[in-house]
């Protein structure tokens, strides 16, 4: 595995719990309400994934980019399904969002390279 994904995982998992160990009430709310936006429901747990990338690439948030790619990897999104994607991104969000697609693509060639 690439190390650039391991090194996105491992900063993702110490920053988490660093944050959840504060026991801040709100943001472990949050974080639960996170959680339980994509759990299994009227649309599927692809679905809203499919839906978290978008997003997350229109607000422009690489490390929301990266998260929701390894979501959409982990739930058997392809790469053709994966640059329509990445073309409603971009429709929705302009041109702006290109560099993001650039990356997004790049991390996604890492996941489906098996590194």
């Amino acid at each position: 595995m690439s190390n650039q994904i391991n090194e996105f995982r491992e900063y993702r998992a110490k920053m988490n719990e660093r944050i959840l160990s504060a026991d801040n009430l709100v943001i472990k709310r949050l974080f639960n309400l996170d959680t339980n936006t994509y759990a299994e429901g009227a649309l599927s747990t692809r679905v809203k994934e499919m839906l978290g990338l978008v997003s997350s690439m229109v607000l422009r948030c690489d490390d929301c980019v990266k998260y929701h790619l390894e979501k959409c990897y982990e739930q058997g999104v392809t790469t053709e399904e994966m640059l329509e994607i990445f073309a409603v991104a971009n429709i929705v969000g302009g041109t702006i969002v290109i560099p993001h697609t650039r990356r997004a693509l790049e991390y996604w060639d890492l996941l489906n390279s098996g590194q």
